[in-house]
């Protein structure tokens, strides 16, 4: 992956951006030695910050895992695809506002963050970046402490999730395209109505083969009010040149600018002046 420093576009941002969650990640291969207690015992060195936590069933099975990779990738991941985690279990780890948590199983680390109330003012990038890297510096520090093999990265993610309420910009799919100008909404000879839902699934490249942003929307109804809404999920995911931190964080950097920059690019200028863009 070229440097960041010299690839790295303008910054693009806006002042109320219909984000709700976000999520950085890195994926590894399974950690050798890794075992039921070592979720507690690494629970109680982060406990003071994240004072709850709740075991889940493990995410990524071979299928989701390799529908999320770009072609380029899916080779010479197979063999993790295969073999799995290992352990039936992932736990979260929320802090005081529940506002952040980290998901930890033996082959992934995943920083969240999420609106719960709806009314809180979004972090922003600059905000969630050093979370997620102090929080990975300490579960870093914990595998060294335990004698368990340094992470094998084989994957990072930067995930936006994003809900464009109805009435907002948009009142039926009818209006989809003055929010996704790619969606033209016409047949070729007139017949279709207007659709009762659109569902759109696009994979970009990354430059330099350096992994795939996915933009998926689809219609769906927000379960805490009931609301319909428009959701736009944008995933940047790939391999970083190595498994050293630098790299990885800089792979992160350069996702966040995809997952930016891509939804910029696939949202109207409409919609743009709605969330009061930056540049």
């Amino acid at each position: 992956m070229p440097s960041t420093s010299q690839t790295r576009p303008r910054k693009v941002d806006f002042d109320d951006p219909p984000v709700v969650e976000t999520v950085l990640g890195v994926r590894f291969a399974p950690l050798p030695g890794w075992d039921i207690p070592h979720f507690g015992l690494f629970w109680n060195g982060i406990r003071n910050d994240y004072p709850r936590f709740e075991v889940h069933p493990p995410i990524g099975t071979g299928a989701e895992i390799e529908l999320r990779l770009s072609p380029q990738q899916r080779e010479g991941q197979r063999a993790v695809i295969e073999f799995g985690s290992g352990l039936p279990i992932r736990c979260w780890f929320y802090d005081s506002s529940e506002t952040t948590l980290i998901q930890v199983q033996n082959d992934c680390f995943i920083h969240n963050w999420r609106k719960v109330s709806g009314i809180e003012t979004y972090a922003h990038y600059d905000g969630i970046r050093p979370l997620f890297e102090a929080a990975w510096a300490r579960f870093r520090e914990f595998v060294t402490a335990e004698r368990i093999a340094s992470p094998n990265i084989w994957q990072c993610e930067v995930t936006y999730v994003n809900h464009l309420d109805r009435g907002i910009g948009w009142d039926g799919f009818a209006d989809l395209p003055q929010v996704i100008p790619s969606w033209v909404g016409r047949g070729s000879g007139g017949f279709l109505p207007a659709p009762e839902a659109v569902h759109i699934s696009a994979l970009y490249p990354l430059p330099e083969k350096a992994g795939s942003l996915q933009i998926v929307l689809q219609p769906a109804v927000r379960q805490k009010d009931g609301k319909e809404i428009i959701q736009l999920t944008l995933s940047a995911r790939g391999k970083p040149p190595s498994s050293h931190d630098d790299d990885i964080m800089k792979w992160l950097d350069t996702g966040h600018d995809w997952v930016v920059q891509g939804f910029k690019d696939f949202t109207s200028r409409k919609m743009h002046d709605i969330w009061r863009v930056k540049v």
